[in-house]
């Protein structure tokens, strides 16, 4: 396994502003995220809040301004909220198949 190297997509800086921009805005940027990633492969929860993180500190570093801040802020609030979800609804699968 030492010589297996994994392909790994990345969305570069614009095309996460344009996707988080689209979040804030209430619309559903799975398809966007999906392009940017040629297609059919998709973004994992724990990637996206990794991704908002670096935005946070990046925002931090140029001075945006609070509003901004906040809005991004929000968008990993809301992600956080999604895994948990999912995390409860494995729990509960879960319990039903024992």
């Amino acid at each position: 396994m030492s010589g297996l190297k994994l392909k790994r997509n990345v969305l570069n800086v614009k095309q996460k502003l344009e996707i988080l921009q689209e979040l804030d805005n209430g619309e559903s940027a799975s398809t966007d995220a999906e392009d940017a990633l040629n297609e059919g492969n998709t973004i994992s929860h724990s990637v996206a809040l990794q991704s908002v993180e670096t935005l946070l500190d990046y925002m931090g570093q140029r001075g945006f301004g609070y509003g901004d801040i906040t809005a991004v802020r929000q968008i990993g609030v809301d992600i956080r909220k999604e895994i948990n979800k999912q995390q409860n609804q494995r729990r509960i699968a879960d319990i039903f198949k024992q």
